[in-house]
């Protein structure tokens, strides 16, 4: 049998915290903000379609498993469904759809027409072969084709999958419907029609927004000290756009456990470290060894949580010496810490505006693919910085005029344009 492991910071997260409830205390709070009707708020606390498929897969030593895969479609009242793939352990349908929900209103904070989904197997990819993968992959895809599309559904990647996944759904897609369909995923290869700068996209758009949350309040990035829980996709480019700005980047984890210098970590150094180690950083010899948790109480101006959900909750929320946080992870913070931090006059960028930055590309990709007309890098940094500072000022703005903390700020403002948009179209039959 297949074993998995699960990361440590993981085990932070306490049992009685459902994704899903948290996501529905979310729409709840914002919908009372804007004394929504209750029956407006009932459609918007119920994902229009959720599909489990089984997904048999022969294993390179011959054993048959079948594993579980979920695609849950939030929203379409904006456009077409918009959201990633996720492999991990802890995937579970209940996630699943907070995550769906959570793009909805992102998508609409940020101006982009699509509505939210999610998806995800549960399994470690770390725990099958190369070839186990991509059959898995495929025959997932497979099973989704006539629920997903360019115009229906444009899954991308999320934690545990990346543009080779997303080369191998393009593909099977693709194959099926008897010609290339660039436009079925996003976070694909470039050579395939994938977009420049999607790689680095959520990070730099985590950099844009702390960058313009520092600068409203008289600092810079410059100097600035920064601990980043998460070395990945996210977290390892958020570091290096932070770290490229003049940020002293104090500390940063996987999911084993990090490492810390007052002085300032060398992220080159630490990102060629870690991939000459399997991604690990434990024992990078120019810093000392941190746990996940005590990084999330480190002294500091930032605190980017980059890995999992609920990792600030109402049991180390007072721990937290950070002067601002911004949320790269979805929904790192819960809601009772997000009071308690608040109280304690901690800023709190919200997960749906400050991870932003990979919709925003994925949403230029898809715009890319659809019109078989592809840009440079600077142009799709420039286009998804506007769309990004764009979204910040008005949810500053949102949260002066309501006088209302920027987390619901964000929410009223996304979860505002989806029900307006509701009640514009109307509801069939």
């Amino acid at each position: 049998m297949v074993t998995t492991s699960i990361p440590v910071w993981e085990t932070h997260s306490p049992a009685h915290i459902c994704p899903f409830d948290q996501a529905c205390s979310y729409l709840d709070w914002a919908g009372k903000e804007l004394k929504l009707d209750a029956g407006l708020l009932e459609i918007l606390s119920h994902p229009r379609k959720v599909v489990t498929v089984s997904i048999p897969v022969k294993l390179d030593r011959g054993e048959i498993r079948v594993f579980a895969g979920h695609r849950v479609q939030h929203s379409d009242v904006l456009g077409p469904y918009k959201g990633g793939i996720r492999y991990h352990p802890a995937v579970t349908l209940r996630e699943v759809s907070a995550l769906a929900m959570l793009m909805t209103w992102k998508c609409a904070l940020l101006g982009i027409p699509y509505g939210g989904a999610k998806g995800g197997i549960p399994i470690d990819p770390k725990q099958f072969s190369i070839g186990e993968l991509e059959r898995i992959s495929r025959r997932y895809i497979s099973e989704l084709i006539k629920d997903i599309g360019p115009s229906v559904d444009i899954p991308a990647p999320d934690m545990g999958t990346s543009a080779r996944e997303m080369a191998w759904m393009m593909d099977t897609y693709s194959v099926n419907v008897g010609h290339a369909v660039p436009g079925v995923v996003t976070g694909k290869p470039i050579s395939i029609g994938g977009s420049r700068g999607r790689e680095m996209a959520t990070g730099r758009g985590v950099m844009i927004i702390v960058r313009e949350a520092l600068a409203d309040r008289g600092q810079s990035l410059a100097g600035a000290k920064i601990a980043i829980q998460g070395f990945g996709n996210v977290g390892g480019a958020a570091a290096q756009l932070l770290h490229q700005a003049g940020a002293k980047i104090i500390a940063v984890s996987t999911g084993n456990g990090g490492v810390f210098s007052e002085h300032g970590l060398d992220i080159p150094a630490l990102k060629a470290y870690a991939a000459e180690n399997r991604r690990s950083i434990l024992g990078f010899p120019h810093g000392t060894f941190i746990s996940n948790a005590d990084l999330l109480t480190l002294p500091c101006d930032v605190l980017i949580p980059a890995a999992l959900e609920n990792q600030i909750t109402e049991d180390n929320a007072s721990q937290i010496q950070a002067k601002m946080i911004a949320e790269a992870a979805n929904g790192p913070v819960t809601l009772e810490a997000n009071h308690t931090l608040e109280g304690r006059g901690v800023i709190v960028l919200p997960d749906i505006l400050a991870n932003a930055g990979g919709v925003v590309v994925s949403y230029l990709e898809w715009v890319q693919g659809l019109s078989y007309l592809f840009w440079d890098e600077e142009r799709v940094n420039r286009e998804m910085e506007h769309l990004m500072v764009q979204a910040y000022r008005q949810v500053m703005q949102q949260s002066k005029a309501r006088q209302v903390n920027l987390r619901l700020a964000a929410y009223t403002l996304g979860v505002g344009r989806v029900a307006q948009a509701l009640t514009d179209r109307g509801l069939y039959p």
